[in-house]
């Protein structure tokens, strides 16, 4: 009867986020796998944009873009970040943009930003991986905020003294309760930082984790207002693209995922000057990373390449 109490929950969730989340194809159909069901393993596509009220097209940036790799166990989950300044192809997009050599970033600029931005985005990931994906998800941060402070905020740790080129704050080592402006302000910087745009990619990667590790430690299921402000919060900053997977499926073949078996995965490459702007360089481990995504082996790969991984 629980088990049976508990299924239903989840899908009465999944019925309220049909009716508050945004839904376009955001996936370009050759980076699109063709499948009906959720069996085998599962790659997912999340692209983060600073989207800001009155942008145009072009003026929007994807700061964040990962690949969600769930084994066909559903007991692990990795987080490959992919660089933002990574040097790739990308292929023609619309709005008469012919292809060319770019950052990936660009990408959805190129696109025109939103649907056709993820679009163009995810055809470049798939000419470069070899991927093709069961589903995406474009957030916008402003409202990713809101879904912190939702939260109660969240608790990050700071390893490395810090100052935001955005607001001026100091983030000074330490684990602290951050609520939604502050976390967000403190993962999105990168000068400064030893690892400049890696460690940002792992802070990104963090605050996932915390994320969720609040959301299983506050019993929303007992404050059902604040539990529907919530779901209204997270509707509002997504746009989801399911690949014809109804929404509470893939909530009931997640729900079995713990926090702490996530893992971050940062694409194996490295900064490169090319007449006189900053790339990221695909180095040749970078293959197979990819090699190990497509055929479901990346507990091996992880396991070989730990300078790669950060176990969250």
């Amino acid at each position: 009867m629980l088990a049976a109490g508990a299924v239903v929950g989840l899908r009465a969730l999944g019925h309220r986020y049909e009716r508050t989340v945004t839904r376009e194809d955001l996936l370009d159909t050759d980076a699109r796998r063709d499948r009906t069901d959720l069996d085998g393993a599962l790659n997912y596509l999340l692209v983060g944009s600073d989207r800001r009220p009155g942008a145009a097209g072009d003026d929007q940036r994807s700061d964040t873009i990962l690949v969600v790799h769930v084994p066909a166990d559903t007991k692990s989950a990795y987080l490959v970040s992919f660089p933002r300044d990574l040097l790739v192809a990308v292929p023609p997009g619309p709005n008469g943009y012919g292809g060319g050599s770019d950052k990936l970033n660009a990408a959805y600029e190129h696109g025109g930003g939103g649907e056709a931005g993820v679009q163009l985005l995810s055809a470049t990931l798939t000419r470069l991986t070899g991927l093709r994906f069961d589903g995406a998800a474009l957030i916008d941060f402003a409202g990713l905020r809101q879904v912190i402070d939702l939260l109660g905020g969240v608790r990050m740790c700071v390893d490395t003294e810090v100052r935001s080129i955005h607001t001026g704050t100091l983030f000074s080592p330490g684990c602290q309760q951050m609520d939604g402006a502050r976390a967000l302000d403190y993962v999105r910087q990168r000068y400064d930082l030893p690892g400049g745009d890696y460690d940002r990619q792992r802070h990104q990667q963090q605050l996932l984790r915390a994320m969720l590790d609040r959301a299983g430690a506050t019993n929303l299921r007992r404050d059902p207002v604040r539990l529907d402000r919530l779901i209204r919060a997270v509707g509002a900053s997504l746009t989801v693209d399911t690949n014809g997977v109804p929404l509470e499926d893939l909530l009931l073949t997640l729900r079995d995922l713990p926090p702490n078996a996530l893992a971050g995965i940062q694409v194996p490459s490295h900064p490169q000057t090319i007449d006189g702007i900053s790339y990221v360089v695909l180095d040749a481990g970078g293959n197979a990373l990819f090699d190990a995504v497509r055929g479901a082996r990346m507990p091996a790969w992880a396991q070989a390449n730990p300078r790669w991984v950060t176990h969250l």
